[in-house]
C-alpha cells in the first residue's frame, strides 16, 4: 500500500510539555513513541494534542488561550488547577478535547487523513460522532472500559465501533459482541534500557502511582513479613512514584503508607526520567505489582523485564499475560483475605532469585519492542483502509 495518513488523537490534557514531565502518564509515552516510529516507516502522521509536545509527526494542538486565561487570573499552573478545583480543570479540559477530536474528523472528511485513531480516555467524546466520520476511526482505551462510571455506561453502545485492545483480560470489561480489530501489546524501543545481569541493590522496588488500587500497601507488608521469617537474608522495599496526599478524596497516602515508612521501607521520591528509572529498577532484585485492580496492561512489568529485573505479580489483569509464571516472574493468586495474599507476596518473595534475568530481557525482546507495537498498528490502519474503500465500491 502507499503511505498513509494517519491523524492520532491524543486530547489528555497531560499531553502539554509543561505538565508531562511532573505526572506518571504512560500514554504520552506510547503515543508520541508510535507516531515517531510510523513517521520513520514513511507514512504521514499528524499528532494531534492539548498543548506542544515533542514529536518528529506533524503537530496540531488545540486553542489554550482560554485555558490559559483562566490560569493567569487565578495565579496557578495546570495542576494547581487541577488539585484546587478538579471540576473547573475538568469542563476545560473536555472542552479542549472536543476541539481536537472536531478537527481531525473534520480533517478526514475533506480527505487529509485515511483513518483517525482517537488514543486516549476521552475517547467517549468521539464515540457519538464517530459515524459523522467519513474515514475510519479507531479507538483505543488505556483503563479496563468499566473502571469508572463515566465509561462503563457509554462504552458498551458503541461496541460496534473499531476497537484495539492492549490485553485480553482488558477485552473481558466490554460485550462478548465488541468489534475487537486487534490486540496489541505495548512496547518499548530497545535500547530504551539495557540488561543489568548484576544488580548491585538487594531491594524489592514498587514503581507507580501511589494509590489503594496498585495494592502498595500489600507490598509493604510482604516485605515486613519476608524480613521477620528471614532476618539474615533481607530486603528493602524501595517505593518510588507519586503520592496524593491533600487530595480531599485521598487520604492513602497518609494513613496506610507514609506511617508504614522506617528502616526497611523507603520512599525515594518520583522518578522522572529513564536514566533514573534504569538505576532503580535494573539494580532491583525484583519489582512487585500488587495491584488489586484488574491491570489493563502495565508499562511498568515491560520496563522491569527491558532491564532484566524479574517481576512478583498478582493474577490480576494482565499481569499474568505480560509475566509468564516461574520465567521472567512469579505470580500470586489474589486470595480472598489480604493476609493470604500477603502470606503469597511474602513466599514469592524468598524465590525470585531463582528467575533467569537474561530470559526477562529476552522476553521483552520477543513480545514487546516498539518495532513490533508500530508494525502491528500500521497492519490494523491498512486492514481498516481497505475494508472501508471496499465498502465504498460496493456502495457505489
Amino acid at each position: 500500500m502507499k503511505p498513509l495518513r494517519i491523524g492520532l488523537v491524543v486530547p489528555h490534557i497531560f499531553m502539554h510539555r509543561e505538565i508531562l514531565p511532573n505526572v506518571i502518564f504512560s500514554p504520552a509515552r506510547l503515543a508520541l513513541t508510535l507516531a515517531n516510529g510510523l513517521q520513520s516507516l514513511g507514512h504521514e502522521v499528524t499528532l494531534y494534542t492539548p498543548g506542544p509536545v515533542e514529536t518528529k509527526a506533524k503537530k496540531l494542538t488545540a486553542d489554550l488561550s482560554y485555558f490559559e486565561r483562566e490560569l493567569d487570573g487565578r495565579g496557578d499552573n495546570y495542576l494547581d488547577l487541577l488539585k484546587k478545583h478538579p471540576f473547573t480543570f475538568v469542563t476545560l479540559a473536555r472542552q479542549v478535547q472536543s476541539e481536537l477530536i472536531a478537527n481531525a474528523y473534520s480533517a478526514a472528511n475533506r480527505g487529509e487523513l485515511d483513518i483517525v485513531h482517537i488514543y486516549t480516555n476521552e475517547e467517549d467524546i468521539a464515540l457519538p460522532f464517530a459515524s459523522f466520520c467519513q474515514r475510519p476511526v479507531v479507538f483505543t482505551h488505556h483503563d479496563p472500559f468499566n473502571f469508572l462510571v463515566k465509561y462503563k455506561n457509554v462504552f458498551p453502545k458503541y461496541s460496534y465501533l473499531n476497537w484495539i485492545s492492549m490485553s485480553q483480560a482488558q477485552r473481558q470489561t466490554m460485550p462478548l459482541d465488541t468489534n475487537w480489530v486487534g490486540n496489541i501489546y505495548h512496547g518499548l524501543d530497545k535500547d530504551q534500557f539495557t540488561l543489568n545481569t548484576h544488580p548491585n541493590g538487594r531491594y524489592i522496588a514498587y514503581l507507580g502511582r501511589i494509590i489503594e488500587s496498585k495494592g502498595v500497601h500489600l507490598a509493604i507488608a510482604a516485605v515486613k513479613k519476608y524480613n521477620s521469617n528471614h532476618p539474615d537474608s533481607t530486603y528493602k522495599l524501595k517505593i518510588a512514584g507519586k503520592h496524593y496526599a491533600g487530595s480531599d478524596k485521598d487520604n492513602y497516602w497518609q494513613t496506610k503508607i507514609l506511617p508504614q515508612i522506617e528502616k526497611d521501607i523507603e520512599y525515594v521520591g518520583f522518578i522522572k526520567d529513564d536514566s533514573a528509572k534504569q538505576d532503580f529498577l535494573g539494580n532491583a532484585t525484583a519489582l512487585i505489582v500488587p495491584s488489586i485492580f484488574n491491570e489493563p496492561f502495565g508499562m511498568v512489568l515491560i520496563e522491569a523485564l527491558a532491564c532484566g529485573t524479574p517481576v512478583i505479580g498478582l493474577n490480576n489483569g494482565a499481569i499474568p499475560e505480560v509475566i509468564t509464571n516461574n520465567k521472567t516472574g512469579i505470580i500470586v493468586k489474589n486470595e480472598s483475605t489480604e493476609n493470604e495474599t500477603i502470606t503469597g507476596l511474602s513466599a514469592a518473595i524468598s524465590r525470585i532469585e531463582e528467575i533467569d534475568r537474561l530470559l526477562c530481557r529476552g522476553a521483552f525482546e520477543s513480545r514487546f519492542t516498539l518495532d513490533r507495537m508500530v508494525t502491528e498498528h500500521l497492519g490494523v490502519y491498512q486492514n481498516l483502509v481497505v475494508s472501508s474503500k471496499k465498502e465504498k465500491l460496493q456502495n457505489d
